[in-house]
Formats: C-alpha cells, structure tokens, sequence
C-alpha cells in the first residue's frame, strides 16, 4: 500500500507540474503560486493562510516575503489588534492571480482532454475519493480542557444543532465534564466528544457532534473510538451514552459500533435513547 501511494505521489507531482522552477509558465514555483491564489481577491489572514495550507510560520512567512518582494502581495496589521496579520493582493497581484486561476484551468482540461467520456467520469470520480479520504487523514484529534475556547465552541456548536433538531430547553452547563477532545482540520475545531467518569468503572460519552463541512468522512466513528480509549485508559469497563431519537445517524452509529440499547441510567431531558457497551 505505501508503495502505491509513493507511485500515486510521484505521477501527479509529476502530471501537475509541482517538479517544475516555473509553475503554469510562470516566474514563481507551485508553492508561491498556490500561496498568492489561496490569499485571492479578499485577502487572508496569515494565520488562516498558514493552517488551510498545513505550512509552518517560518515556511510562509519566507513565502510571503518573496511575494512582497515581487510587489504581489501586502502583509498588514491588524487595527484593533496588531498580532493578527492579514496579506493582501496588490493590484499587479490581482493580475497574477487572474492568470493563475486562467492557467489552472487549461491545465485541469489538459488533464481531462486525452481521455474518453468514460474515462473522464472514472478520473473525476477517482479524483473526488481521494480527496475526500486525503481530507479525513488531514484531521487530528486533540484532548482539551472542557474550558478550552475551540471547546465551548464545539459545544455551543452542538447544543444549537441539537436545539434546531429537538426544539428543546438545553442547559449546556448541566453535566460536567471530566475529558474532551475537539477534532482540527485545517486548524479549524470540526467536532468534539466528552467524558464523564464514575465510579464502579463506568464512563460516559457526552457531547459528541461532527460539523456539517467534516461530515461524511468517518469523524464521528473516529471520536467514538478515540474516547472509548480514553475510558479504558482512565479504568474504565462499560461506557454508556444518551442520545436524541432526531439524530437517527448518531444511533446508526452507535449501534454499528457495539452499543445495545437499555433502560435509562440518567435524567437528560433531550434523551429517548440510552446504550451500554463493554470495554475490552
């Protein structure tokens, strides 16, 4: 399998034209020009430059400063608070990135004219999986205090979807938590799960929620299982866990995932169902 995704990489860095001093013809390498596309007509935030391109602060800020060089780009600071930097394009980086844009195009459909209708349609499709699962591999998982502000985030996230869904009174605050984690993709927070521990080595997974833009790529049975480790780890034997009857794919899951249903071993007003499961 590495060897085929060693392959993989080879042909399309290859293909694309990532090899290459001049990118799409240009006088800028891949990274420069894919740096000045992703900041675009409305400016970027560094920082969410840095986390939507997975690059270091080092990496990027050299990047930018060649850009600025090239007179592309301006790096700004922020009015009201002066560590938040913003790159803007300059109007001959407007230009540039009109041209890039232009270009990336003739490329994708130089990519696509060779091949048949058909073979077009596997080639997108193909394209499509791989990076919806390139896109799940790039999520981390992180354990946060429940105080966290990428946690009550989450949590906020989670009590208002639950909200629209049930049309009930939520107390957010009504059950403390022990353990959290919050997933990150791109730097940004796209789910989260609790633990509460009791004694008579059982835990209880709270909070579970999956933003709408990671759905689709495994998260929810990732946080799952990421806290059921955590549980087992903190001595525990049998997790447990509540849920609404409106969140039917929250239910699917659990039950795909070992949890049989039983009688209720707790007062949340939102719940209709409960479920147990044995740790190993």
């Amino acid at each position: 399998m590495v060897e085929r995704v060693r392959r993989f990489n080879r042909t399309v860095t290859q293909r694309v034209g990532a090899l290459d001093d001049h990118y799409l013809a240009r006088d800028r390498s891949l990274g420069e020009a894919r740096v000045l596309w992703e900041i675009g007509p409305d400016g970027c935030e560094v920082r969410a430059l840095r986390a939507r391109l997975g690059l270091d602060s080092g990496h990027a800020s050299r990047i930018l400063r060649a850009l600025e060089a090239d007179g592309m780009v301006t790096v700004v600071q922020g009015e009201r608070d002066r560590r938040v930097r913003t790159a803007r394009l300059t109007a001959a980086g407007r230009a540039e990135w009109a041209v890039i844009d232009r270009d990336s195009d003739e490329l994708a459909e130089s990519l696509l004219q060779p091949l048949s209708a058909a073979q077009r349609e596997r080639l997108v499709a193909a394209m499509r999986d791989v990076e919806r699962l390139l896109t799940a591999a790039m999520i981390e998982i992180v354990a946060v205090e429940p105080a966290h502000p990428d946690a009550r985030q989450c949590l906020r996230a989670y009590f208002a979807e639950l909200g629209r869904r049930s049309d009930l009174p939520l107390d957010p605050d009504r059950v403390g938590l022990d353990e959290m984690v919050v997933a990150y993709l791109r730097g940004e927070p796209v789910g989260c799960g609790a633990l509460k521990h009791y004694e008579g080595a059982v835990t209880d997974i709270k909070r579970m929620w999956v933003a709408d833009a990671a759905r689709g790529l495994g998260l929810g049975r990732r946080l799952l299982e990421e806290l059921e480790a955590r549980a087992a780890r903190a001595g525990s034997r049998t997790a447990r866990l509540e849920t609404n009857r409106a969140l039917t794919e929250a239910i699917s899951l659990y039950r795909s995932a070992g949890y049989a249903e039983v009688a209720a071993f707790n007062d949340e007003p939102f719940a209709h169902h409960w479920f147990e499961k044995a740790i190993p």
